[in-house]
């Protein structure tokens, strides 16, 4: 299984936002529906091996998690408005204290922190932090299940990134310049896809 954990600094935790704007309004929601777009499609099909967690930080009820899973996902489509629709259909669900619960098929949600769903992910997979200062990819060889951790259009915060290399994850860059967190997702895809 291959593992990305996106986390939202400001994306709304309450389903009181407009699907006309997921940038403002949804408190950039709409970077991590590109993230989860560029996860799991491929041009005639959807990878089944793949599971995305984004972790809403923004709000009056952060955190939130909503999880996809590629292996029972129905209704996503590549545009953001529908996975943004998918997101918040699930912030609509009463989510309890623990534990998760279903919102559509393939989409769960919970009141997993950052650090619950590294916790959750460390008996799961291998971390793997793509960082600008990590080894270059291309000579990089991937773990079993691993699990990628990336901000949204911030970096991770210093609490953030304390968690994470508190796993001793694997640093690696995909390249000699910084890019958008989807782009990211889809090379860091591309190479496993190339290394099997």
């Amino acid at each position: 299984m291959r593992y990305f954990v996106v986390t939202g600094h400001r994306a709304a935790s309450t389903p009181d936002f407009k699907l006309d704007d997921i940038c403002g309004g949804a408190g950039r929601l709409d970077v991590l529906v590109r993230c989860v777009t560029s996860a799991f499609f491929l041009s005639h099909e959807i990878r089944k091996d793949t599971e995305v967690y984004l972790i809403l930080q923004g709000g009056d009820d952060a955190p939130k998690t909503v999880r996809f899973s590629g292996e029972s996902i129905r209704y996503l489509n590549p545009d953001e408005r529908s996975t943004s629709s998918l997101v918040r259909n699930a912030l609509m669900k009463d989510v309890p204290e623990e534990g998760e619960i279903r919102s559509s098929p393939g989409v769960y949600i919970s009141r997993m922190s950052f650090e619950n769903v590294l916790e959750y992910l460390s008996d799961k997979g291998n971390f793997v932090y793509l960082k600008e200062d990590g080894t270059d990819i291309r000579g990089f060889e991937f773990p079993e299940n691993p699990v990628f951790i990336l901000g949204d259009d911030r970096d991770l915060t210093e609490e953030e990134e304390s968690a994470t290399l508190s796993y001793s994850p694997s640093k690696i860059c995909l390249g000699p310049r910084s890019m958008l967190a989807s782009q990211c997702i889809v090379i860091a895809q591309n190479e496993m896809d190339r290394s099997e």
